[in-house]
């Protein structure tokens, strides 16, 4: 079942004795996990009524053993068991021997009084293993995979329409620029921009370049626009901010070389005659990145963007092979972007 259904129906009380959430996107686990709390019990038996197990740690058998305990308080009990690493391809080192016989029964014979959610925040789950199977097919299983890219404009909006807000075309592609597909950052942002503009309030561009936290990954570009500038102090400028934030000069070389690979795919696909949404759709990112990249691609040819990706690979190894200490590499490696682009590039 998705996420949607699976809200909708425990929105209407409408419960599974079993849930089983997996899947790397934290804002959909949370968002199930709380909406469960919310509607399954009253308010007076939350502080009782709730248990948080992790399975790492604790066994399964302990776990169903406080399931079928009746609650003292109230109808209904709630138990989260975290990380069922039986469920794994490849399990951690448990360090404790769980009893999945006593899980199989349960599998089959749930207490009616009991929501217990299996919460597997996992990339796979290994679907060979006969435990994995059964708990598929007893509990109501949702997929919690983080968001494609191109699905970010469809959040936004829903998010704007549950605070009871408008919002600008414009502010939603900044919006994307600046978090990424990350739907808890996603949610914080919206927040802050719904308390500052108020209900029925629109969320303009501006207003979203005054709030939204500026995140690592719009640094790449940032960059990318100070070399097409040749503006070596803003590009310095630029690291040096991010030095004193204490951001890993490896991890800003792994952003900007990203920024030219996707710039130097455009580029390509564009030759090919491919329009923008076969772009995104090819390349797998949100078709924001796909427009800014078009904007991009023209002030630089494919072997420059080559000769960029080349030197940002060679920057690379001399850091990690402890060649160069890191920022004095980064910076030399800015030099020498800007450098080039002043003297070849097509602008």
């Amino acid at each position: 079942m998705t996420y949607i259904e699976t809200l909708n129906q425990i929105k209407k009380k409408q419960f599974s004795p079993m849930y089983l959430l997996h899947g790397t996107e934290s804002y959909f686990i949370e968002k199930i996990k709380q909406n469960i709390i919310t509607y399954g019990l009253d308010d007076l038996d939350r502080e009782t009524n709730i248990s948080i197990y992790d399975l790492e740690e604790t066994s399964i058998q302990e776990v169903i053993a406080d399931t079928e305990t009746y609650p003292f308080f109230g109808e209904r009990k709630i138990i989260f068991a975290n990380n069922p690493i039986f469920l794994k391809a490849k399990p951690d080192k448990a360090q404790v021997e769980h009893d999945l016989q006593a899980l199989q029964n349960y599998l089959t014979h749930p207490v009616d009084y009991s929501i217990l959610i299996f919460v597997a925040p996992f990339e796979k789950l290994d679907e060979r293993k006969k435990i994995t199977k059964l708990c598929k097919k007893h509990c109501q299983t949702v997929s919690c995979d983080s968001i494609k890219e191109w699905e970010l404009d469809k959040w936004i909006n829903q998010l704007a329409k549950d605070f009871h807000l408008k919002i600008e075309e414009s502010a939603i592609e900044f919006i994307i620029q600046e978090t990424g597909a990350n739907l808890l950052m996603l949610q914080t942002e919206m927040e802050k921009m719904a308390l500052y503009v108020g209900e029925d309030g629109t969320i303009t561009k501006s207003i979203a370049e005054k709030l939204v936290s500026h995140q690592l990954n719009t640094t790449g570009l940032k960059l990318v626009d100070a070399v097409i500038q040749q503006d070596l102090q803003k590009a310095i400028s630029i690291f040096k901010d991010l030095d004193r934030m204490n951001e890993d000069p490896i991890a800003l070389l792994a952003l900007l070389a990203s920024q030219f690979r996707t710039i130097l795919h455009v580029k390509i696909l564009k030759q090919k005659g491919y329009s923008q949404p076969q772009m995104a759709q090819q390349l797998k990112v949100h078709p924001y990145v796909i427009k800014m990249s078009v904007s991009r691609e023209k002030n630089f040819s494919a072997s420059d963007l080559s000769s960029f990706l080349d030197k940002c690979t060679d920057t690379d190894t001399k850091i990690k092979q402890g060649i160069m200490e890191k920022s004095l590499a980064f910076e030399l490696l800015l030099y020498e972007l800007i450098n080039k682009k002043g003297k070849g590039m097509n602008i």
